[in-house]
């Protein structure tokens, strides 16, 4: 029965390794298989000096580009605003993620002026405004509240 332990490779196919530097009467002592003097003789002698290593590794391409360890900022639009709230009320991120328009409160959010904003007195609390956004914002006699820190 064959089993885990008694499982050995096919004879011939397996060939242990030659040990060099092990006296002349093994046929690699004295300068074992290095030749005799230069760099590559010596030990301690890196890999990459070795011909055709180096044009290998210059031959791979190099990762090109940045990406940031901050993840983008989820973004909505003013027309979510005039879809979701009334006049003068509250926006914070719990009621955002509540009504569906972002996926988390984790990550930044920001407020883009895309459409026009209907809606007069807003707060918006701990979100992120574009310029043309917030132009709007005032426009409607909103107001931000910076988060607390």
């Amino acid at each position: 029965m064959i089993s885990m332990d008694n499982i050995k490779p096919q004879k011939g196919s397996r060939h242990k390794r030659k040990r060099i530097g092990r006296g002349n009467s093994s046929g690699h002592g004295t300068y074992s298989t290095r030749g005799l003097k230069g760099q590559k003789s010596r030990s301690g002698v890196s890999n990459l000096k070795l011909v055709g290593v180096k044009k290998q590794l210059r031959a791979v391409p190099k990762m090109r580009g940045f990406k940031s360890l901050k993840g983008k900022a989820q973004v909505f639009n003013l027309n979510d605003l005039n879809n979701s709230f009334k006049d003068n009320e509250r926006v914070s991120l719990k009621l955002l993620v509540k009504k569906g328009i972002i996926d988390n409160i984790v990550q930044p959010v920001k407020l883009l002026g895309n459409g026009e904003l209907k809606l007069k007195g807003l707060k918006l609390e701990g979100i992120k405004i574009s310029a043309s956004a917030k132009e709007q914002l005032e426009k409607m006699k909103g107001e931000i509240i910076s988060p607390k820190s």
